[in-house]
């Protein structure tokens, strides 16, 4: 085998350090974001946080989109144009100078509340759920102020007077319950763990806890420390029945939790009745009573971590009748307000020594970040501005009026890639008059109609919601029935797909909808 030399010239695309990043910023939501700035930030000694007025390019980034004269719909140029070229797979980072100074806002606090874990043995006595001079307190208003459950139950024991064992006993069980408040291991199972050869220690255990139950059952919310749905429900009803003792329906209704669960599932009123000894009409209102109850008393106390949406785009609507037209800006409390720190960088450019090249990478990685940022900001207006312009009619009658929209069209439209697209319209949010939507909301796949259109799939939904919230209560509408009514609407939906879109709306079945 002969060896030689060859030359050959040849194309391929290379993701530059710039445009990966790039590309990351753009995926990121607005609270990662955030989080990205702020590492950048603690990283970068370039880096800054302008306190002064926001730069014009940021604050006025808006596109207008108004009717043209014949009713067509036309966007003016946004004062922030992207530099990427029609053609191009993925953004290019747009050029503007050091001093440009994006809006960004990413404040944010957690109140968190001490946790009473002690108790103190000469507590005054007082009613159930009493915390002391402030009777208005209760479990929803702790529960906003992320109070954890145990702790809620800590607090309303301290107003027990109780013996050390017993005390120890009830301390046990409030941190043995789950998230949801109920008790899922028996008396026996715990006295045998915490005892496990002393057959008789166990035993004085399970007495202890079974006094140490009532007391955390008689605790608020109403069902704690229930060992299952039944009895949750149960300890709910006999809390109501206390505070009403006129009403008829809480001991119906006691009778009907005491009868196998499966029952009350499937609402068989005629066996309900005749196990509970009472007439239908009664086990009717005692069924409607337990729907209104809390199958998990401890819902409102579990620590779920809540984003707030602040929406990236605001669309608001100009002018009236003929002349409706809409504004697509940015937000500009999403928008961070960076520049490079002009000190520095006029040091470094004036002093060339020891560890010059390492801070010049880093003065351009400033640099970098803050084009990649505008780069983001500037393309996610741009899909807006598009989106508005294709479901115009959404934002003047609502989802009803919604058209079928791929990726691919909005990706033609701006010369973008589809991934590009992707990328912008995930975790993104848009403030509409008709209330605030992920991006990605605005995109549906068509469904087939008789005169040979299409409709969106985001409209059928909204159909379905229409029959279902106007249908008889009596007699609900089964999805076969909604089918046929879509067939009657020109809309071509089978059974299954009716069902599917039924549960994405999270409407039950009709025999669970049907009234009682």
């Amino acid at each position: 085998m002969k060896q030689g030399l060859s030359l050959r010239v040849s194309q391929h695309l290379a993701l530059t350090p710039q445009l990966q990043q790039s590309i990351r910023l753009l995926q990121l939501s607005t609270l990662e974001l955030g989080q990205e700035i702020q590492q950048m930030l603690d990283e970068n000694p370039f880096l800054e946080v302008q306190a002064d007025e926001v730069a014009e390019e940021f604050g006025a980034a808006q596109s207008d989109a108004r009717p043209a004269d014949e009713g067509d719909y036309e966007t003016a140029a946004a004062p922030l144009e992207s530099s990427v070229p029609n053609g191009a797979s993925d953004p290019e980072p747009a050029d503007f100078g050091d001093d440009a100074a994006p809006n960004w806002d990413g404040d944010g606090t957690t109140e968190t509340v001490p946790d009473d874990g002690e108790w103190g043995g000469d507590a005054p006595a007082a009613k159930r759920n009493s915390l002391g001079d402030d009777d208005e307190v209760d479990a929803t208003d702790l529960a906003r102020g992320n109070e954890s459950l145990p702790s809620w139950l800590h607090r309303q024991a301290l107003a027990l007077r109780l013996s050390e064992l017993d005390r120890a006993a009830l301390r046990y069980l409030i941190e043995s319950l789950n998230d949801d408040g109920y008790l899922e291991d028996s008396l026996e199972a715990l006295a045998s763990g915490l005892s496990p050869a002393d057959l008789e220690q166990q035993e004085e255990l399970a007495h202890r806890f079974t006094v140490a139950l009532r007391l955390l059952q008689s605790l608020d919310p109403p069902g704690v420390g229930a060992r299952n749905l039944a009895e949750c429900l149960t300890l709910q009803l006999r809390a109501m029945r206390d505070a009403t003792p006129d009403d008829e329906v809480c001991p119906v209704a006691i009778k009907v939790c005491r009868q196998p669960i499966d029952l009350l599932a499937k609402r068989d009123v005629k066996r309900l009745a005749q196990l509970c000894g009472d007439s239908e009409l009664r086990v009717k209102s005692a069924i409607s009573l337990i729907t209104r109850l809390e199958p998990k008393p401890g819902r409102r106390f579990i620590d779920v971590e809540r984003n707030i949406i602040v929406p990236d785009v605001i669309v608001t609507q100009t002018g009236r009748g003929a002349r409706v037209g809409f504004r697509v800006q940015l937000n500009p409390d999403v928008m961070p307000r960076l520049r490079v720190h002009d000190v520095y960088a006029g040091a470094l450019k004036a002093h060339r020594g020891e560890g010059h090249q390492a801070l010049q990478q880093r003065l351009q990685e400033a640099r970098w970040f803050i084009k990649n940022i505008q780069q983001r900001f500037d393309t996610i207006l741009r899909v807006s501005g598009a989106i508005v312009e294709r479901q115009r009619n959404f934002f003047i009658h609502g989802e009803l009026a919604m058209r079928p929209l791929v990726l691919r069209e909005i990706a033609d439209e701006l010369g973008l890639h589809e991934s590009t697209i992707s990328r912008v319209t995930t975790a993104k949010y848009m403030s509409t008059p008709f209330g605030t939507f992920e991006l990605k909301y605005f995109f549906g796949s068509a469904l087939g109609t008789e005169t040979g259109g299409n409709a969106s799939s985001t409209a059928v939904r909204a159909l379905i919601k229409q029959f279902v919230a106007s249908e008889d209560d009596r007699k609900p509408l089964s999805d076969s029935q909604i089918s046929e009514m879509l067939k009657e609407q020109g809309i071509e939906c089978a059974r299954r797909t009716v069902a599917k879109y039924r549960e994405a709306l999270r409407i039950a079945p009709a025999n669970l909808r049907k009234a009682l």
